[in-house]
């Protein structure tokens, strides 16, 4: 079993336009709604391959009734800690050529008595999991080191820890030493306080973090793929989109890709990024299938570290 911890997961509403104007009034033909928040996005993407995945989340108001009731049609199971506030509604604008424009509400913050129900409801689950996810934004108002004790929490209780998040939140959380961190290039150059530009650059700060004591880096590159780097060595693999549809929730594939082909090593790396790209070819928030990947169109390549040192 793999539990997602989402603590500001959301509704999310997808409007396709021929054209974004800026000022203008858009009449769309039609809109989808899917359940979002990227620990979410993750389960999904586990339960379409028929792994077991629980979702961990604060629900609150209608709109938290609603996120649980879309997902029970995708055998997601989910594991609701009621909240005051209502779950929060974001919007995503898709034009033809794939350019997605979004607009993601904040979120409210989560009470200390609710916090510690996610909490205790985590230590429950991640006692029969292999892996605990904990991914996305923080609710606005929420302490910045909440991650941490959820990293603690469920490794005492005996499983593996992904985290996918930004700034202070992932900074506290890798302090805490993760099994896998699931960075974007801006989320990593922000980890190590530095900007990146290609894989090269990715690989060294990739390894700074490992060197932090987090054993697995795996790092989204957008059109450029993915990089990883772990014990065994470094690699680079990228995989050509066939047309791109909407870009949001790739991320989230690319590190369930991962994870449904074991965390480790070059073929799963070469997994993840065919779910990835996979991903930005379906509308919307819609998680792929394993009959939407093409892992043959994957090119993977070994990074050489000592090259990378020189530089």
């Amino acid at each position: 079993m793999i539990v997602t911890v989402t603590p500001n997961p959301s509704l999310d509403r997808s409007v396709p336009l021929d054209r974004l104007e800026r000022g203008a009034v858009h009449r769309a033909e039609r809109a989808l709604l899917e359940p979002g928040g990227k620990g979410v996005n993750v389960a999904r993407a586990l339960a379409a391959a028929d792994h077991d995945a629980v979702a961990l989340l604060p629900v609150g108001g209608s709109e938290g009734d609603r996120l649980a009731e879309l997902l029970a049609p995708e055998a997601v199971s989910v594991v609701a800690v009621p909240v005051e506030a209502a779950t929060r509604t974001n919007l995503t604008l898709l034009e033809p050529d794939g350019t997605t424009t979004k607009v993601n509400e904040p979120g409210s913050a989560l009470s200390a008595v609710e916090l510690e129900e996610l909490r205790d409801r985590l230590e429950e689950l991640a006692a029969r999991a292999e892996w605990v996810v904990a991914c996305g934004s923080l609710p606005a108002g929420c302490p910045e080191g909440t991650y941490a004790p959820l990293v603690r929490t469920a490794r005492n209780a005996g499983a593996r820890v992904a985290v996918d998040t930004s700034g202070v939140p992932l900074r506290e959380a890798c302090r805490q030493r993760p099994d896998l961190l699931a960075p974007n290039l801006p989320e990593l150059s922000g980890l190590v306080g530095r900007e990146l530009s290609g894989p090269e650059q990715t690989v060294a700060a990739a390894r700074e973090v490992c060197e932090l004591g987090v054993a697995t880096v795996l790092v989204t590159l957008g059109e450029a793929g993915a990089v990883l780097v772990d014990s065994r060595g470094c690699w680079h693999a990228t995989s050509p989109a066939r047309r791109v549809r909407s870009t949001v929730g790739a991320g989230d594939a690319t590190l369930a890709g991962f994870l449904l082909a074991g965390a480790r090593g070059p073929e799963a790396l070469r997994h993840a990024v065919a779910y990835g790209t996979a991903g930005v070819e379906l509308p919307g928030t819609r998680m792929p299938t394993p009959r939407d990947l093409r892992p043959e169109t994957v090119r993977v390549t070994e990074v050489d570290e000592f090259a990378v040192s020189l530089e």
